[in-house]
């Protein structure tokens, strides 16, 4: 469930819900909100800041660090290269179509 969490966050995060600088739930509203231990939901703040996306500020509570955003945006977009992309343009390679040709198949079907 922790991981849940954490990637809710991290969706909210890249998706602009949760700007940089912008204060996030605390453990115990998270836990009251999702009805899971609040030990759960500190390890998902917890794999947050470990990726430096969140910092804490102490007496304050955790905040969506600066440029967040982006450094989440951009793992995103390697993780869709290398799952998506890559083994596309390998297949289209096999299939003896160029560059050219495959820009265009992706067009048409959008």
């Amino acid at each position: 469930m922790f991981v849940q969490v954490a990637g809710r966050l991290a969706g909210e995060i890249a998706d602009g819900t949760l700007a940089g600088g912008e204060r996030v739930p605390s453990t115990n509203e998270l836990a009251a909100y999702y009805r899971i231990d609040p030990a759960t939901a500190a390890r998902g703040i917890s794999m947050l800041t470990d990726d430096g996306l969140l910092g804490k500020r102490r007496g304050i509570g955790m905040f969506v660090a600066a440029g967040a955003r982006a450094r989440l945006l951009a793992e995103r977009r390697k993780r869709f290269a290398e799952r998506y992309v890559e083994p596309l343009v390998a297949e289209a390679s096999r299939l003896g179509m160029d560059a050219d040709e495959l820009v265009a198949l992706i067009r048409e079907s959008s």
